[in-house]
């Protein structure tokens, strides 16, 4: 065994043989920290993916545009995009804003109208219908969302109707456009934005309703690779005119997602300074320990011992106390992690965050960032220490001994 590191374990156990106790605290310190950090990144990380489950379950991968607000050759393009090695499909919409009128009550929201056998290929919305029932009449199918259907007492096999704003224009001015629909199914993706104000129908239902004749709003494309939409995006853009361009899910969610990263990033910052408390413990439990070992310091010193290898002793200890504290740490963390997981030890109000327990997400790349930055802390909190033992003159020490 190399010899600091074996001094540096007979310190740390101490002259009973068992681990000191300022030794116990200062392991301590750095375990808390380390499994607090763990928990809370992973728990964040839960939330970032459960939300980006429910955008992506709603959304496209990306989304195809025109600058001249509508695409008329969109089966050309579908087929343009299918021959991309990327992609995996491809469907058309028409979205377009309206108001959604049942008895007295009225709610804006988004139309968005789609062809189902394609739409079921590009997103997950109709893997949501959780109430549905089998219509043929000759009224226009819809499908809203759980709030929306909620808020204006609606229930499949009911009746609305919508309102254009965009109308023809009348003796009167402009007269907005009126239409009946039969409610056929009410999903719910468990985001409160799309629940409420995302309502899915025909796509020439649509096409007649918003008065677009033949043309499409834009077309949804889905992706082999999520992470590679903006590649994709940037790559495709270039094959097509400047009439055309491409939105990917990230760019339309960016806002959101960089709120989340900095809300992720905030709460490492503010967390490590539990580990960096911790650190102060090693300091003065080492600070402790040079004028505690001083005769042993000068003797080693008298014996030919050099000023690094008194650093490296000192420097040793307070490191082993971080990896062991680290160790430990991670240890803990994981399994608090797997008990919030599998058991609901934290219970959330399902109607306000439509999860009944805490996402997690362990992600090796943050167990790494973590440990390694409780490991550097512990490094750096042992240089003083290390530096005062090692500019001990021995001479001064052993004169009244």
């Amino acid at each position: 065994m190399n010899l600091p590191i074996f001094i540096a374990l007979r310190y740390i156990r101490g002259r009973a043989k068992r681990i000191s106790f300022a030794s116990i605290i200062s392991i301590s310190g750095v375990a808390l920290g380390v499994t607090a950090l763990i928990v809370v990144i992973s728990v964040i990380s839960g939330f970032h993916e459960d939300l980006q489950k429910k955008i992506l379950s709603t959304q496209a991968h990306a989304v195809l545009l025109s600058y001249s607000g509508g695409i008329i050759n969109y089966n050309e393009l579908m087929s343009f995009l299918r021959k991309k090695e990327d992609v995996v499909a491809s469907s058309p919409f028409v979205m377009g804003q309206a108001l959604i009128v049942s008895g007295r009550k009225a709610r804006g929201v988004y139309i968005r109208g789609i062809i189902p056998e394609f739409d079921r290929e590009t997103t997950e919305v109709f893997n949501h219908i959780k109430y549905r029932i089998s219509y043929y009449g000759d009224e226009a199918w819809i499908i809203i969302g759980k709030e929306l259907a909620t808020q204006l007492g609606i229930l499949p096999g009911d009746m609305v109707t919508a309102v254009s704003p965009m109308g023809s224009i009348g003796p009167l001015g402009i007269m907005p456009k009126i239409r009946k629909f039969v409610v056929t199914g009410i999903f719910e993706i468990g985001m409160f934005e799309y629940d409420a104000n995302l309502v899915i129908t025909d796509l020439k239902v649509a096409q007649e309703f918003f008065d677009y004749g033949n043309k499409v709003t834009g077309i949804q494309v889905k992706l082999k690779d999520i992470y590679k939409a903006d590649i994709f995006s940037k790559k495709v853009a270039k094959e097509l005119n400047h009439d055309f361009y491409i939105k990917d899910w990230m760019q339309m969610n960016r806002n959101l997602f960089s709120a989340l990263k900095l809300e992720k990033f905030a709460m490492f910052i503010i967390l490590i300074l539990i580990v960096l408390v911790a650190s102060f413990n090693i300091v003065s439990m080492l600070m402790v320990n040079v004028t505690e070992k001083r005769k042993d310091i000068a003797i080693l010193k008298s014996m030919g011992a050099s000023d690094r290898l008194i650093k490296f002793i000192f420097m040793a200890q307070g490191f082993i106390i971080g990896v062991v504290g680290t160790l430990i740490g991670i240890g803990g963390g994981l399994i608090i992690c797997e008990i919030i997981k599998n058991y609901e030890i934290v219970k959330l109000p399902a109607d306000v965050y439509y999860l009944s327990k805490l996402p997690v997400k362990v992600k090796l790349l943050d167990v790494f960032l973590i440990s390694l930055s409780a490991l550097f802390i512990s490094l750096i909190s042992t240089i003083y220490p290390a530096h005062k033992a090692s500019k001990l003159n021995p001479v001064e020490i052993l004169r009244y001994e």
